[in-house]
Parts: structure tokens; C-alpha cells; sequence
């Protein structure tokens, strides 16, 4: 199934913001409109916030890649082609290769109107297959996208209130026969974005407990403090746990500390008008490797996310 394509720029006013473990909240979010690499522009309604920030992983593709096109790291941030192929501001996919992308100051979700753009380059025009997923594990197919900006419209695809946090683009295997073998991938753009704050969880409890800190209470009024300056009217609190212990136990565990953390803030000054739900994942949207305490201390989390 090919996805739909809607190629004007669409102003969707939701607002994208991330909170590690406490530092500066309410910084300023400032649409900007940026060029395609066709002649256009696309609006970008959280302007820098947009655009992916993390390569997980690249797999080469067969055929030609000139020196310059090799590099995974041209796809973050702003589109930035100059118009000159040996620029180095684009990555050649090469012939069925693929690279997977991930969002951590924003995530993928479906609004009215396009929900993400993909920043396709070059003089030729060369189609890929397009994925997203919560985990980046569970892929969701959405089919195939082709050509300069690539506006895509996720509704009717995707389950309702969820969000993705990573997209990989596969190369069709199709018209490989240049120096730079593949579709050539600028940028990746979140349009549709909820806002999304992350707290750790060794900030808000000890272990193996559900009960909020003492020093809790610092980090969740100024949480609540921003989410009221942000003007967000609804959002859900989901607790996430690492992999160490059982299944059922983490669900649980993760549960009890969403729920907790919703108490207090739906008892806050601050937000007694918003609505606030709270769900608990356990240890299935893990952001980091559980092999090493440094990935399980980043799993063992708390993220405020608007719907």
C-alpha cells in the first residue's frame, strides 16, 4: 500500500519540549520554514525541534556512494543541500539500503493534515520505503514515499494516541546506477509532535517503590509549572521500568508510579483544570540498552505526554 502525500505546508500548533532529569524547562519553541532542496519550502511549526537526532543504525546499500554520501549523520537536524551533489549534506542509501532514525526531544503522532516530512535530495528522484515504530523493535509499515519533499499523512495507519520515537527508510532497490546509489535522505521531520517530558525515575523514587521522594516534589512543581506556561489542557503520565525483574512485576510496578505522579499533579494548583490520565508500560519502550546500568537508569522512567 502506498501512503498518502500531501505536499503543501500545514501549520499544526502543537508544541514539543523534553525534561532529562531536571534541567531548563520552557524553552521556546519558534516555527521556521526551511528549504526542500526543490525550489520550496516546508513550515516547521517547532522549527530546530522537528528533525531527527539520533542515527541508530545504516546498512549500506549496493552500488556507487561517492566519499561524501556515506556519512549517516547528514540526515539530523535541518535540511542544509546546497544544490552541489558533493556537498556532503545528504546520505545515499545505496541500492535496498536502509537507515533507521530516532526523535528524543519530540515523538511521532497523528494531527490533521501531514505528521512527518522526508527530505529527499539530488538530481534524481528515487523512491524508499518508509517505517515507523514506539520501540524500534514493533515496525509499522506505511508503505513507499518518492521524491524531493515527501509530505506523509500517517491517519488510518497508526493506532490512536501513540507515539513513535523512531523512523527507518528503506531504499526500493530501483535506479541505482548513479555515484550516489540509492534514494539521498537530507533530513527527517516530525510535523505532527506531541509535547513530551522525561523524568528519571531514580529523581522521583527509590527502588522498588512507588511512593514519590521528598526531592520529588522540586521536579514536579516545576514540571507542573511549565506544562501550565505551555498551556497543554490534557496529557498522560506513562511509567517505564529496565528489564531487570519479572514482566508482570514491572507492569505493575510502572503502573503504581504513573498513577502516582498523576495524584500529585492533578492535586497542583497549577493544572486543577487539566485532564490527566496515567497508563504504565513496564519495560516494553525501553529508550536505551538494558545490558548496561547506564541504559537501565534511562529506561527507569517517567514521561508526561500530551493527547
Amino acid at each position: 500500500m502506498s501512503i498518502r502525500h500531501v505536499m503543501p505546508p500545514v501549520r499544526i500548533l502543537v508544541a514539543t519540549l523534553t525534561c532529562l532529569a531536571g534541567p531548563a524547562l520552557g524553552q521556546s519553541i519558534e516555527s521556521r520554514d526551511y528549504q526542500d532542496g526543490a525550489r520550496g519550502t516546508v513550515t516547521l511549526p517547532q522549527g530546530e525541534r522537528s528533525f531527527a537526532d539520533v542515527v541508530v543504525s545504516y546498512t549500506q546499500g549496493t552500488g556507487e556512494i561517492e566519499e561524501s554520501a556515506r556519512d549517516p549523520q547528514a540526515t539530523l537536524h535541518a535540511p542544509d543541500y546546497s544544490g552541489d551533489v558533493d556537498d556532503g549534506s545528504f546520505l545515499s542509501l545505496g541500492c535496498d539500503g536502509s537507515v533507521v532514525l530516532q526523535f528524543t526531544d519530540n515523538a511521532l503522532i497523528d494531527v490533521d493534515g501531514p505528521d512527518l516530512y522526508v527530505f529527499e535530495v539530488g538530481p534524481n528522484v528515487e523512491g524508499m520505503g518508509l517505517a515507523i515504530s514506539e520501540d524500534g523493535t514493533t515496525w509499522t509499515e506505511l508503505g513507499d514515499i518518492s521524491g524531493g519533499r515527501s509530505a506523509v499523512d500517517i491517519a488510518g495507519e497508526v493506532p490512536p494516541d501513540t507515539n513513535f520515537r523512531f523512523v527507518r527508510l528503506t531504499d526500493d532497490g530501483i535506479d541505482c546506477g548513479t555515484r550516489f546509489a540509492g534514494s539521498d535522505i537530507d533530513a527527517v521531520a516530525a510535523i505532527g509532535s506531541t509535547l513530551r517530558f522525561v523524568l528519571e525515575g531514580e529523581v522521583l523514587f527509590t527502588v522498588d517503590s512507588s511512593d514519590l521522594r521528598p526531592e520529588a516534589q522540586a521536579a514536579l512543581d516545576a514540571l507542573a509549572q511549565d506544562i501550565a506556561e505551555a498551556g497543554l489542557d490534557r496529557f498522560r503520565v506513562v511509567g517505564h521500568t529496565d528489564s531487570t525483574g519479572a514482566d508482570a512485576y514491572n507492569l505493575d510496578l510502572s503502573q503504581r508510579r504513573a498513577a502516582s505522579v498523576q495524584a500529585y499533579l492533578q492535586a497542583h494548583p497549577l493544572l486543577e483544570n487539566v485532564t490527566i490520565a496515567s497508563q504504565g508500560r513496564g519495560e516494553a519502550e525501553p529508550m536505551a540498552d538494558n545490558q548496561t546500568e547506564a541504559g537501565r537508569s534511562m529506561n527507569r522512567r517517567v514521561e508526561i505526554v500530551g493527547y
